[in-house]
């Protein structure tokens, strides 16, 4: 039997009248920020870390993929409308790319140190930007949790 309530109003009045609350946003005030961050960080590390007179290593040979792994839990934070997960996904993506560039950094200076060869082996622009990107992360975690928290209605 067919049943002559449309499915709009069976709804409601199974719900007892109330209409549930629908989010309609799906950004924060953080997400251009963090997007910006994590393209920076994807970009950065699937491009050349070290460049050698010999020629050229790349990110994804090594740490890079971890940066590049932290680029997208960034960019998963960026489209989830929640405060909270925004910041920690900032902050936590933002601290393990700049650990890990400057890790990489230290450990070139060691290298060329150990080996006397200053201005062989330099940085590329994989590792600027992935440390470029992670401290655009970390600027927008800490505004993020600096702000006041919207109100919902």
């Amino acid at each position: 039997m067919a049943s002559t309530t449309s499915t709009s109003l069976g709804n409601l009045l199974r719900a007892g009248g109330r209409t549930p609350a629908r989010r309609t946003r799906v950004f924060h005030p953080g997400s251009l920020g963090m997007l910006l961050g994590a393209l920076a960080v994807i970009v950065g590390s699937l491009l050349p870390w070290v460049i050698t007179p010999v020629g050229t290593l790349s990110g994804t040979a090594g740490p890079g993929l971890w940066t590049l792994c932290a680029g997208f839990i960034a960019v998963a934070g960026a489209v989830i409308p929640r405060r909270w997960v925004a910041v920690s996904h900032s902050l936590v993506a933002g601290g393990a790319v700049l650990f890990v560039a400057a890790w990489q950094l230290l450990r070139l200076g060691q290298v060329s140190a150990a080996t006397d060869s200053w201005g062989q082996a330099m940085p590329g622009i994989g590792l600027i930007m992935a440390a470029g990107g992670a401290v655009v992360l970390l600027a927008t975690g800490v505004r993020v949790l600096r702000a006041a928290p919207a109100p919902t209605s």
